[in-house]
């Protein structure tokens, strides 16, 4: 059940990079805020496409994490990334530069070395309430000291990477909380889902998580929120994984390529980061220039 998994992950991090493109390109046209913002983004059609690709996200990730572990599927969402600014790139009318590519093809690799070597296993779907209080607790803190970090007046890049570091804990806490629930259901049917908690836990955050998102990317550049979005979430959701449901990774001289691979990764996100300032301009057609 581990391939299947890593499959549905890997359409979850597609659908959610069409959804993070199409929802930059709606968002990057306002100059609003907070509720006001999601108000205004509802009535663009590029950000409805964006919704739908935040919608199978949310389904593929349920499959993955009811067939795998939560330390294999969060982190498998760092492909979010190369294939975000792969979709985003011919979008904005831009073509990704020699450098952008090394820089997917470094976290491909890295992603594969990872897991490979870490091989994530022991997946529980359900903990203990001892164990959630702490883990939402310190999840919904770090998500409001970070938005408070992030007032209006900051410069833009730091803003949109502390407001993507607030919707990543968002995300790998709803993820966390959907693995819980997508147990439930698996388990003992719709009626129980609908009495677990944790079903409306996962909704409250996941929505919480869509509003910060909305605000990093209209705060500041896809560079600077992308990043810290997708490496976030994965690395708090292999806290969460480890603490909350027991999943565990090999250790002893494994931690050599797992170190490697984390390196690899780093190294493509910056490469990637700083490919995404010197994109360059493609010829479209007048008509076509003025309908976007």
């Amino acid at each position: 059940m581990i391939e299947l998994a890593a499959a549905f992950a890997v359409a979850g991090a597609a659908s959610n990079a069409v959804g993070t493109a199409f929802q930059r390109k709606a968002a990057a046209a306002s100059s609003r805020g907070g509720i006001r913002l999601l108000a205004e983004l509802v009535r663009r059609p590029f950000w409805m496409i964006g919704m739908a690709g935040v919608i199978c996200a949310a389904l593929f990730q349920s499959l993955a994490l009811v067939n795998g572990p939560l330390a294999l599927v969060q982190p498998l969402f760092i492909l979010e990334l190369p294939f975000a600014l792969l979709i985003a790139a011919p979008l904005m009318h831009r073509r990704l530069p020699r450098s952008g590519w090394w820089g997917v093809g470094a976290c491909v690799t890295g992603l594969a070395v990872l897991l490979i070597a870490a091989a994530p296993h022991g997946a529980l779907d359900q903990a203990p309430l001892t164990r959630w209080i702490p883990a939402l607790c310190l999840c919904v803190g770090a998500m409001a000291a970070t938005v408070l970090l992030a007032a209006p007046g900051r410069p833009a890049a730091r803003r949109a990477a502390l407001l993507a570091a607030a919707s990543a804990t968002g995300n790998a806490l709803t993820a966390a909380l959907l693995k819980s629930a997508s147990g439930t259901f698996a388990d003992h049917g719709f009626l129980a889902f609908l009495r677990s908690w944790q079903t409306y836990g996962f909704a409250l955050t996941g929505v919480a998580a869509v509003l910060l998102l909305e605000n990093a990317l209209q705060a500041g550049p896809l560079a600077a929120a992308q990043p810290t979005l997708t490496i976030g979430d994965a690395v708090v959701s292999l806290a969460l994984g480890i603490t909350l449901f027991d999943e565990r990774i090999r250790t002893g001289w494994w931690l050599v390529p797992e170190a490697g691979g984390a390196v690899l990764i780093v190294a493509g996100v910056l490469v990637l980061s700083r490919a995404v300032q010197h994109l360059h301009l493609l010829q479209v057609p007048a008509e076509e220039e003025a309908a976007t």
